[in-house]
């Protein structure tokens, strides 16, 4: 049974947010993948559009989520269903970080609206 510890788990960064990577192909897992996000105050992530489906729970603290043009304050404990090929932005109007868990299937890609594509490290 793989454990995954706090200690054990990958940081990157990218946009100026963190992701925590618990469940990558690397620590075990087959057809998932989940991280815990870190949206520091002020923070205005780039528009991206995902290749595939994410459930996106807000853990602590409130943002703007836009989903294709729609934007929608959420707060702990709220959650939002991503469907592929959706744009997102993510937005901390706020004064301090927000915390999220976020879960997807392995493989998972963002474009960028310049067309940059990013294969995160935490999804694949």
């Amino acid at each position: 049974m793989p454990v995954i510890r706090s200690s054990e788990a990958v940081t990157h960064e990218i946009h100026g947010a963190r992701f925590v990577s618990y469940a990558t192909p690397l620590s075990g897992s087959k057809e998932l993948c989940a991280w815990r996000g870190e949206i520091p105050a002020g923070l205005k992530a780039p528009a991206h559009t995902v290749s595939r489906e994410e459930i996106f729970h807000l853990l602590d603290g409130e943002l703007l989520i836009t989903l294709d043009g729609r934007t929608d304050r959420i707060t702990a404990g709220d959650t939002v269903i991503i469907n592929p090929g959706a744009t997102l932005t993510v937005e901390n109007p706020t004064d301090r970080t927000a915390y999220s868990w976020v879960t997807t299937s392995i493989g998972l890609e963002a474009r960028l609206a310049d067309g940059t594509r990013i294969a995160p490290p935490w999804a694949n």
